[in-house]
């Protein structure tokens, strides 16, 4: 019965946004950093380096992606609820 109530509560956190909007927010951001950062970098920072630019790009890719899962591993916690010893999986 419990796995049934951490559904509903997974859809109606699902259902109220705020899931599609990080994922909308992330994506855009995944798209507009790295860009950003690899003109104004080549610009700005390395003097017109691509090679630079480039890396400086990917590395900010990475971060974006890394916050994604961080972000994500964290709101998994809030939801999950701890599990009595009583519904654990050798007990059934």
């Amino acid at each position: 019965m419990s796995e049934q109530s951490a559904m509903s509560n997974v859809n109606a956190q699902a259902a109220s946004g705020g899931v599609l909007l990080k994922l909308i927010i992330f994506s855009l951001s995944l798209g507009i950093v790295p860009l950003g950062s690899y003109f104004a970098s080549q610009k700005y920072l390395w003097n017109g380096n691509a090679t630079f630019a480039a890396i400086t790009a990917v590395v900010s890719a990475n971060i974006v992606l890394v916050a994604y899962i961080v972000t994500s591993l964290l709101e998994d916690k809030q939801t999950a609820a701890p599990k009595t010893p009583s519904e654990t999986k050798k007990d059934k």
